[in-house]
Formats: structure tokens, sequence, C-alpha cells
């Protein structure tokens, strides 16, 4: 877990984000590459979880983006798996591609390496989006803290944002 974020901390956090979509209806989608199912994971570990769970997309290579949420080969050509377009691409294809009203994903270099000067090691960018209303983008530079950490806190920005989205008011 990321450092002050316990286990627990992410329960509470995911049970918190299940409950407030349950209460408002709506259902819940992730597309992560380099948390690999964390989030989903978050959200399914708490029993009855399936009332607002629709599904996962784990999408590691850039194969899966494209055959699983349509992202297109030339975004993914011109920017790179690891960018803010890609991110939202994907998220706009798990909303496309799911039953769900939120849809969250994640893309970004967790290391220790794969980094570069342009794109370092612990950068990492999320989209929500909520059908047919807001969406949300965000660039985290977490740094060299150890591929464990770096997921933990994604999956902690990636409940965030889907609480975010739950509590907006429908359009």
């Amino acid at each position: 877990m990321a450092r002050g974020t316990t286990a627990a901390d992410v329960r509470r956090m995911a049970r918190r984000v299940l409950d407030l979509c349950r209460a408002r209806g709506l259902h819940v989608a992730t597309a992560e590459s380099c948390t690999g199912g964390l989030v989903a994971g978050a959200l399914t570990e708490i029993a009855g979880s399936s009332d607002v769970v629709d599904r996962g997309f784990v999408t590691y290579s850039d194969e899966a983006k494209q055959a699983m949420l349509g992202v297109p080969a030339s975004m993914l050509k011109r920017h790179g798996a690891v960018s803010s377009e890609t991110a939202a691409a994907m998220a706009k294809g798990a909303l496309k591609n799911s039953l769900a009203d939120i849809a969250v994903s994640i893309t970004g270099i967790a290391g220790p390496g794969g980094g570069s000067k342009k794109k370092p090691v612990g950068l990492v960018y999320f989209a929500a989006a909520r059908r047919g209303g807001k969406r949300l983008a965000q660039r985290r530079l977490y740094g060299e803290i150890g591929r464990s950490r770096v997921r933990a806190f994604s999956v902690v920005q990636a409940l965030a944002m889907i609480e975010t989205l739950a509590k907006a008011p429908r359009r």
C-alpha cells in the first residue's frame, strides 16, 4: 500500500464508493493498464459489489486497448499508451463497451523500468467519465517510489474520481 494508505483505508474507500453508487443506482466499469485490475479488485473485494460493478477491462498491451476499448492505433502511435489522450479514449471505450454509468481508466509507468525523460517512471494518467455527463482527467507524477506504491496510489486516485462523478448531478 501507499505510505499513509493502508489496505483497510482502501477497503473503506471502496465500500464508500459502492454505497454511494448503489444509493444513486449507478454502475461502474474500470479500464486498467498499469494497475492490472487492482481497482476492480478493490471494489469486488467488498461483498455485494456485483450490484454496482459491471465489468473491468485489463488492457495492458496496445492491442488490448484497441480490441477491447476501441482506442485508435493512430492515437497510440501519436501520443503513446501513457498519455492523457489514451486515458480519455480508454474511459470512453469502457463506457461504450459496458452497461456502466461511470468508467475510470488508468495508464502509466509503474516501473521500475520503462521510463524515459519525456515519460518517467511514476507517471500515471487517469480519466473518468459519466455517461452523458461530466468527465475528469488527472496526471500524477509519483516518481520512482516503487511499483507497488505507484499502483496503490493509483487505486486511491481512481476510487476518488469514481466518487466525484457519482456525487455529480445527473444531466
